[in-house]
């Protein structure tokens, strides 16, 4: 079945960004989210939620109604409306929209604290800034292509705080320095491999400040393999990420090829 030609055309305004009112429904949405995140920060400021109150709740109705108008339209304009409904990104915009609206339905002060939680929930609309931005695809499937790497070169650190944390607990235990059990001077391995160094627990033994110093070093060393990792894969698949905007208006799949004419998904027609 043919889509009308206002709903092609509303589909190509919301959905994509290869066209000018495209470009410049994003720009205005992302300024709408920003926005809105600047005010969800502003109201948990005690000075400012309590003098600015009543702007603050019209600006919230503001944001939810036009984040609602948005969120119908994208329902309207796909030929699938379960498609995005259901989807990661539509659900996340329901999470966006709903809370204004759910706190009509909790009254009472012993809600205040509800209340408020649920408006936070509006925060999720920031997750929707990745949306418009080509790059976070490319570093998504750069991300997901490093896993095993990642997830097995976690595991060999972890095993390394197991044994780094035995040592210490060997050299420090009877100093009573704090390495009062090994669970507690691996806590400390890894605080150090991690380069964090709450400093709550101090080796006071040469032996053990020797072995500090050399875990201190191999630290800096293991922050810098995943990001390696990252960094082979994200430059592998670079070449092959598509940039297209372009957005199936059956089923909402991205990411096509620049001169694709079919969706890659549902093979439903892109011309």
């Amino acid at each position: 079945m043919k889509q009308k030609p206002w709903k092609t055309k509303l589909h190509e305004i919301i959905y994509e960004a290869d066209t000018p009112a495209g470009k410049l429904f994003d720009v205005l949405l992302l300024i709408t989210i920003l926005a809105s995140i600047a005010v969800v920060m502003l109201e948990s400021v005690p000075t400012i939620g309590a003098t600015y109150e009543r702007s603050i709740n019209i600006a919230e109705w503001i944001f939810t109604i036009l984040f609602t108008i948005e969120y119908i339209l994208r329902i309207i304009s796909i030929k699938s409306p379960r498609n995005y409904i259901f989807s990661y990104y539509g659900i996340v915009d329901l999470l966006a929209t709903i809370p204004k609206y759910l706190s009509l339905f909790i009254v009472g002060s012993n809600a205040f604290i509800v209340l408020r939680a649920l408006r936070l929930l509006r925060v999720f609309t920031i997750l929707k800034i990745t949306r418009y931005i080509g790059e976070a695809n490319k570093l998504k499937s750069a991300l997901k292509a490093s896993k095993p790497k990642i997830t097995i070169f976690l595991f060999a650190v972890l095993i390394l705080s197991f044994i780094l944390g035995t040592i210490m607990y060997l050299a420090e235990g009877s100093a009573g320095s704090g390495f009062t059990s090994i669970p507690k001077s691996i806590y400390w391995t890894i605080v150090t491999l991690t380069t964090v160094g709450y400093g709550d627990i101090t080796p006071i033994t040469t032996i053990g400040q020797l072995i500090a110093s050399v875990i201190m070093i191999l630290g800096y060393g293991i922050i810098a393999v995943p990001t390696g990792i990252v960094s082979a894969e994200y430059a592998a698949n670079y070449s092959n990420t598509a940039n297209n905007t372009q957005a199936c208006s059956n089923c909402s799949a991205e990411r096509h090829q620049d001169e694709a004419k079919f969706c890659h998904n549902c093979g439903d027609s892109l011309r």
